[in-house]
């Protein structure tokens, strides 16, 4: 038996036309190709599925089976496992009785990186790409080019470079006036660098969730977004106390530098910990679901704070022995009584609640 198999490894099918996929027969398929391209006329999937259909209406000496499978938008190893498991699904559902064998239909390279992962279920016969034939005159080549440029990732991926590599030249002209010759080179290649890796690592993207992020905060009137720029705000200072710390040191070895620091900084870092866990809290509760063993969370900062304090201080000298063991003595009780007691009210109100 032979499968024609349409591959749509982004799901373009899925996303715009809401059918459920593996779409499996030639009525079917046709109906999905026919959505897709009312749908958005200008995606190429739409020519895979009526490609598909074509060929199995070419073939007429076998059984013959038209199945369309997707993956998803991101694309990569989920993308290919999800094809990889539609595969199976349509697999299960033929009934031949005989070797399936398959003719794969795609439009473009992109969508045939999915070939290993078919070719794992199923003897591949063929490779099928579907290329539009358009007209070479100067009005086509205009017009896709001008559709090229309205994508933006396209864009990017192509403007910003190019952009780049332009100011090169006024660049050096003006440095070359100014007497700086190396610094267009310079500039220049870090731009270049900083976009590649930008680029490579999705960074934009991660920078893009951040901003969404931070505005959905202060739009939904979140308690974190202030706290925690506040506690940004006390890290810094506490960096800068640490270092304070370190120049009060005449002849600094390596254990009283990390002690000098620590002993500046600790407070400054409890305080911004304390700052951020309220705010945390605060969310919580709003949120209506604070539970009380969230309220060991500044204890615990507490705690932590007194015992790194006195610490560095006893490697300083500015802190006795019996005064250590008094702080962590202190310590230890603070996080054990804290947890045991938010440990019995929160048993005792889910008894309540059960009674």
């Amino acid at each position: 038996m032979l499968l024609v198999l349409c591959v749509d490894l982004d799901d373009d099918l899925g996303r715009k036309t809401g059918h459920e996929t593996p779409v499996v027969g030639r009525e079917t398929v046709e109906d999905a190709a026919v959505d897709l391209a009312a749908a958005d006329p200008e995606d190429s999937d739409v020519n895979v599925l009526f490609e598909g259909v074509h060929i199995h209406d070419r073939i007429e000496d076998e059984a013959v089976e038209v199945a369309a499978v997707t993956g998803v938008e991101e694309g990569g190893v989920a993308a290919n496992r999800k094809v990889g498991d539609e595969l199976d699904e349509v697999l299960a559902g033929l009934h031949s009785g005989e070797p399936v064998r398959a003719v794969v239909v795609t439009d473009g390279a992109q969508d045939e990186s999915v070939i290993p992962v078919i070719r794992s279920r199923v003897t591949v016969d063929g490779v099928h790409r579907v290329v539009v034939r358009q007209a070479q005159d100067l009005e086509s080549m205009y017009y896709t080019i001008k559709q090229v440029l309205d994508d933006p990732e396209t864009r990017g991926t192509i403007l910003v470079p190019l952009g780049i590599l332009l100011l090169i030249y006024p660049l050096a002209v003006l440095a070359d006036f100014l007497g700086l010759p190396g610094f267009v080179l310079g500039v220049s290649s870090a731009l270049m660098g900083l976009y590649l890796l930008f680029r490579g690592l999705g960074v934009e993207r991660m920078v893009d969730d951040a901003v969404a992020g931070a505005r959905n905060l202060l739009y939904a009137g979140r308690a974190t977004l202030i706290t925690y720029v506040v506690a940004a705000a006390l890290v810094v200072v506490a960096g800068v106390e640490g270092v304070n710390r370190l120049d009060t040191l005449t002849a600094p070895s390596v254990p009283s530098a990390v002690a000098a620091f620590a002993y500046g900084a600790v407070r400054w870092v409890a305080l911004a910990a304390l700052t951020s866990s309220l705010g945390q809290i605060t969310d919580e509760y709003l949120a209506g679901r604070l539970e009380w063993r969230y309220l060991n969370a500044p204890f615990y900062v507490v705690a932590i704070a007194v015992v790194g304090h006195a610490l560095s201080g006893f490697f300083l000298g500015l802190i006795t022995l019996p005064v250590l063991a008094g702080a962590l003595a202190a310590g230890t009780l603070l996080g054990v009584l804290s947890t045991l007691t938010f440990a019995v009210v929160e048993s005792r109100r889910e008894k309540a609640r059960a009674a």
